[in-house]
């Protein structure tokens, strides 16, 4: 640790050539443990203020290099830089960050020269960086592509450049789990160190006992932020009260909503602040090994979780004896092959003890008896990332954001028909179309809003008569949704809730771990059942008209069956998405099976093809790729199609140059 090789701050102090002195991170972290000097004063000025990089005198680019950013091109964007640096005999500091958030404009770059704040740009690919850098190091900003400035008190300000929190997508969040977010270095410990980090890991060890910081976690009024919402000190105060020789803290990073992406990116860009509030939290039930569960789809996660913990070792603030306190904590990283199951607690302890990730009956609850049949709570990612500013900042603080019953900020991966997609992180009690309109900045092709799907497929769709919602615990369940782990996908007009629907159908069925029998039977027969509300007449043979219309009358007493009657609790929420969408959009259903008609015109055997003789050429295109041989007519003439052959592909239409094939 360069930071640390030449300095000696008190008589205390010492140095390894391997690590950095204990002493001196407690002085870090706590103020001096001994008498403080000017020089010991000095030192900790000077090292914060080289951390934050307000006073370099060479140019600093940062890069968002998280998951999405690379998708976006980052990864090449990055190779430019250094070439552009490199060819140019530029020194420059290159540093990789997380993502902000603002997805939607990646790749993003911000620039900090010299004494100057620090700027961020939006959509710099590859082929965008040389006249970038050319604009800057001739002190000059292309504004068009300017996202905002970063306040900085000790810099100078560009002189009409808007600050970033003042961007349209940032104002309304209340950023503090995402704080550190494509801010600080996620790859450096003593970045996150310098932004206040792991001070609330050395208050708690110090001034709180574990009963007392289970107390101060309750009165916060924390709930989990990934499923039902149960008080979070609550919680633990079940594994504590439970007497045994070895207790468990496991980190729920499964995330495999389709749509979700919050835990992903909260540690690729601060993975520190994952780590210290599983310490804090390991702390208060007693636990002394913690497990890390993750998707093993989250290459670049794991691999700066990995570095996270071994500097976190190396500074001693994890492993045997954390800052001479006398607990000892050793963290684990287990990677799970991506099925949904697993992220049903007791199914992902079955799997980190190596056996089948199926869920487990409860009673027993994995607080009294979980992994390896030992005490064990299961927190998620976000829940886990506010312990530390609720320890440093105090429970009025945070309770003070929210609502009655829900406080504190929630986390959301915006997604779907949705200009500015991103990671968004709203006070609790915030409308739903603030979030929609204000952060996400609309529709695109100001299409109609239709519904937005919460909490994946265990969650439901919020219609347009109640997109002034408020987000919280409480007001989601009034319209049959729920909080879940944070995904918001959006939907306009074009989309047929019946097919969304059927996706996440699909989805759960594929993903159901088969122990139960009415999840596993009862989701394949809602599948069935909605497979044939969406064929075409076409398609039927025999009964099976009959059998769509029996299918349909039992829909609902299915579904009933199936949550009154699963195992695991996402067998319990496996139909939602049905019920959800019959209950706001039963029209749209009513259109399918009695018209044998999709309103969205989404449903492809149930579109009708049909020509128009008078914009028809007879150019014969439509005939040559038809499959079905349904499209008749000589050349040079109008053609006709079928209806009775037409399997509804789309073939024509997609082919026809002239606009003559129309849909309904």
């Amino acid at each position: 640790m360069s930071n640390f090789d030449q300095i000696k701050c008190c008589e205390k102090c010492w140095h390894d050539q391997d690590k950095p002195c204990p002493y001196l991170i407690r002085c870090l972290l706590d103020g001096p443990i001994c008498h403080e000097s000017d020089e010991c004063k000095e030192f900790r000025m000077n090292w914060k203020r080289s951390m934050f990089r307000n006073h370099s005198a060479e140019p600093i680019i940062y890069i968002g290099t998280g998951t999405c950013g690379l998708g976006a091109g980052a990864g090449k964007t990055l190779t430019r830089i250094k070439t552009y640096l490199e060819r140019n005999q530029i020194k420059a500091t290159v540093i990789e960050v997380g993502c902000i958030g603002l997805c939607a404009e990646e790749p993003i770059v911000d620039i900090q020269m010299p004494n100057r704040t620090r700027v961020s740009f939006k959509q710099i690919t590859e082929e965008k960086v040389d006249q970038l850098m050319d604009h800057l190091f001739n002190n000059n900003i292309p504004t068009d592509q300017v996202i905002g400035q970063f306040k900085a008190n000790s810099n100078e300000a560009w002189n009409e450049i808007p600050f970033i929190d003042e961007h349209s997508f940032f104002a309304p969040q209340t950023r503090w789990v995402l704080e550190n977010c494509g801010i600080i270095n996620p790859n450096e410990i003593n970045e996150y160190i310098a932004h206040g980090g792991y001070q609330a890991l050395s208050k708690a060890i110090r001034e709180y006992t574990p009963q007392e910081l289970c107390d101060l976690i309750e009165l916060s009024g924390l709930r989990g932020r990934g499923g039902g919402g149960f008080l979070t000190g609550k919680k633990w105060k079940f594994a504590l009260d439970t007497s045994s020789d070895q207790k468990y803290f496991i980190c729920n990073a499964d995330e495999g909503d389709p749509g979700a992406f919050m835990d992903r990116a909260v540690i690729e860009g601060d993975p520190h602040k994952l780590l210290e509030g599983l310490a804090i939290a390991s702390y208060a039930i007693g636990a002394s090994r913690a497990y890390i569960y993750i998707r093993a789809e989250y290459p670049l996660a794991i691999k700066r979780l990995k570095a996270a913990i071994a500097q976190a070792q190396e500074y001693g603030l994890l492993g045997f004896n954390i800052l001479d306190s006398g607990f000892s904590l050793n963290i684990i990283i287990k990677m799970g092959a991506g099925a949904f199951v697993c992220g049903e607690e007791t199914a992902l302890m079955n799997s980190i003890e190596g056996k089948r990730g199926m869920p487990r009956p409860r009673p027993p609850f994995p607080a009294i008896s979980g992994l390896f049949a030992k005490p064990t709570i299961i927190n998620n990612v976000e829940t886990l990332a506010n312990v530390p500013l609720i320890v440093n900042r105090g429970a009025e603080w945070f309770n003070s954001v929210g609502t009655k019953t829900s406080k504190g900020t929630k986390v959301f991966a915006l997604s779907g028909k949705i200009n500015r997609t991103g990671l968004v992180e709203v006070a609790m009690g915030t409308p739903l179309r603030d979030i929609i309109y204000k952060i996400g900045g609309g529709i695109p092709d100001n299409k109609k809003y239709k519904a937005v799907q919460i909490g994946g497929p265990s969650g439901g769709c919020i219609p347009e008569q109640h997109i002034d919602i408020d987000i919280d615990y409480e007001s989601l369940k009034t319209v049959g949704a729920m909080m879940g782990s944070g995904g918001l996908v959006v939907m306009d007009e074009t989309t047929c809730m019946v097919d969304i629907a059927k996706f996440f159908m699909d989805f759960i069925q594929r993903e159901s771990c088969g122990k139960c029998i009415p999840c596993r039977e009862g989701t394949r027969r809602m599948l069935e059942i909605l497979q044939r509300i969406t064929q075409g007449r076409s398609s039927e043979t025999g009964t099976d008209a009959l059998e769509r219309f029996k299918g349909i009358m039992y829909l609902n007493r299915l579904a009933e069956v199936i949550q009154d009657t699963s195992l695991c609790g996402l067998g319990k929420t496996a139909p939602n998405p049905v019920l959800s969408t019959l209950r706001w959009f039963r029209d749209e259903y009513e259109a399918h099976i009695y018209e044998r008609r999709c309103p969205a015109g989404q449903c492809k055997e149930l579109l009708t093809y049909t020509i128009d003789t008078d914009a028809c050429t007879g150019c014969t295109l439509c005939a040559k790729n038809c499959p079905t041989g349904a499209i008749m007519g000589a050349a040079k003439a109008p053609h006709y199609i079928v209806q009775e052959k037409c399997i509804s592909c789309g073939s024509c239409y997609d082919v026809c140059r002239f606009n003559a094939v129309t849909v309904k």
